[in-house]
């Protein structure tokens, strides 16, 4: 891909991915990527949960139950599809990670840091997986918030919430996205 400027430049979300394997070696450098990311007071939130298939056959039965309840708010005209849809979204995805941030209750000033800097790291995990010709997808999806699915992944939400799930594997296609002008999203002050 090259150099740094133009991973972050040229990376974008993808949703497709090809029926690829990605190595141990690249999910290893994009996971070194993320635990190098910056981190206020060096508290390291952040926990990266690989899913498996026995996890991902697992939650089957909620990521249908939510979306059906979903198509039918849509009043979709194919519940059946849209339940089958989601459901490839997680079974098929090459790599697929759930992503925590430590929480810290008494502390609410603490619990945004850690969660800054859990962005971080994904985004760290995000562009090595880019510099490789890996593509991802952070989704924040319903499926990330209940609890059946920190029941299945054994994630006490006590101590912890899912930010999201990386989903990650080579890209049937990169799609075109127009970003703003830097000089819409920029103020210089005196």
């Amino acid at each position: 891909m090259g150099s740094i400027d133009n991973v972050i430049l040229s990376r974008r979300t993808i949703y497709k991915f090809l029926d690829k394997k990605v190595s141990a070696h690249l999910i290893q450098k994009a996971l070194e990527a993320a635990s190098n990311a910056p981190c206020h007071k060096h508290t390291h939130p952040w926990k990266f949960y690989s899913i498996g298939n026995k996890s991902r056959n697992l939650m089957i039965p909620e990521i249908s139950k939510l979306a059906e309840i979903k198509a039918k708010k849509r009043k979709s005209d194919n519940i059946k599809e849209s339940v089958d849809r989601a459901i490839d979204k997680i079974v098929s995805a090459p790599v697929l990670f759930a992503v925590t941030s430590k929480l810290n209750p008494n502390d609410p000033f603490r619990e945004k840091e850690d969660y800054a800097a859990t962005v971080c790291a994904i985004h760290n995990m995000v562009l090595s997986f880019w510099a490789n010709g890996v593509g991802s997808h952070w989704s924040t999806g319903s499926i990330t918030r209940t609890d059946e699915t920190y029941r299945i992944l054994n994630i006490d939400g006590e101590k912890e919430e899912i930010i999201g799930f990386i989903k990650a594997g080579y890209p049937k296609k990169v799609p075109s996205v127009a970003k703003p002008a830097v000089d819409e999203i920029t103020y210089y002050l005196e």
